[in-house]
Parts: C-alpha cells; structure tokens; sequence
C-alpha cells in the first residue's frame, strides 16, 4: 500500500486540516488501511497477527470528524502494539496515553468545531474504550451529522422493541455497558451492538 492510495481515502474521509497529520502518521508506522461497510458492533478496528503487516480498517459512512477520531484511534493501538506485543491491555493505560498525545494535535479549532471541540477535549482527558459510551459526546458528534439528526436511537427503546437495523430485524435485549445484546429474528444469533446504534422501523416494547 503506498503512501498516494492512503491519502486519496483520507482526503475523503476525514476534515481538510487533518489530512496531511493523519498521512505523516501513516508514514511514521506504515500499515494496511482499509474501508469498511457499515458494522453492527463496531466502527473500527486494528489487527496484527504474527509476520503480517499490521491492518487498521475504519466504517466508511463514518461523518469525516469521527472518522478521525476513529482513525486516531486505531492507529493508537498500532503504536501500542509496537512497543508492548501482543501483550498490551487493549484500552489500558498505555492506550489512553498514546491515544491522548496523538490527539492532542488535532484538538483545535481548525479540526472540530465549537461545541464539538469543547465535548472532545473533555473526553480526552480520560478517553473510553468506546467514543460512544459517552453520551454527550455521542450527541455532539450526531449534532454535526446531518443524516442523524432527526435518527432513532437504539438506546431510546425500551427492552423488547423490535427494530431494524442494516437490513435485518431485531429484538432489543440486556444492555451491557456501552452495547445492547439484541436477538435478529431470521436467524436467532445475537449480536451486542453499540447502545447509540441508529435505528428505524421500531415496533415499541409494552413492557
């Protein structure tokens, strides 16, 4: 993978101002960089597996502010990696303060805007393994969004509703944390999707 296809996606996916620091990122720490359909459970991820090239691959309909983050993210977990093996805790401190100081950069006005900026600030002072298990950040990210603005979130039903979700129906089950163990109806495998998911076609539980 050469350096001009990593800027093409970049240059697509995340703000303008971001562009060149997310490709000198890439430059520093060279891995496979790949777009992916929109997932149930997660919006990025980083792989590595022993004698490979690293992988990192972020959901693509992401609005372009978190999809930096999300890429940023990622690329933390690669510099962890790097450093500590296979043997780092996934989201440990080690994360948090890599994640943290590669952030810092990005965390100005020319990058997000206000009020976005202010809530980002906040959540990098002790940042989750999940963006969207902070709430109001979760807003704020949405409020930027005009797709989502006026969106149902899975977090909004009440246990039991049917929903729909990427083309298949779904029964909303327990929540855990920052994700909701929910049933799809055809095929009856469970799936734990993000508590913020957005949702459509809900038929509203009694219980």
């Amino acid at each position: 993978m050469d350096s001009r296809k990593v800027e093409a996606i970049l240059a697509q996916h995340v703000p303008a101002t971001a562009v060149n620091y997310c490709l000198n990122l890439w430059q520093e720490s060279p891995f496979t960089f790949k777009l992916k359909k929109n997932r149930l459970s997660k919006v990025g991820d980083f792989t590595c597996r022993s004698g490979k090239t690293p992988q990192i691959t972020v959901n693509q309909n992401l609005h372009p502010y978190l999809f930096l983050m999300t890429y940023v993210h990622e690329v933390a977990h690669l510099h962890v990696h790097q450093r500590y093996g296979f043997k780092a805790e996934a989201h440990g401190m080690a994360w948090k303060s890599t994640f943290q100081h590669l952030m810092s950069p990005l965390l100005t006005p020319d990058n997000f805007p206000a009020p976005l900026l202010t809530g980002l600030t906040k959540h990098m002072a002790a940042p989750k393994a999940s963006s969207f298990s902070d709430a109001d950040l979760t807003r704020l990210f949405r409020d930027q969004d005009e797709r989502e603005r006026s969106t149902l979130l899975l977090s909004q039903l009440p246990e039991g509703s049917i929903f729909h979700l990427q083309g298949r129906w779904f029964k909303k089950g327990k929540v855990r944390r920052t994700r909701v163990l929910c049933n799809e109806l055809k095929s009856k495998r469970q799936y734990l999707v993000p508590v913020d998911a957005a949702v459509s076609h809900a038929q509203l539980s009694l219980l």
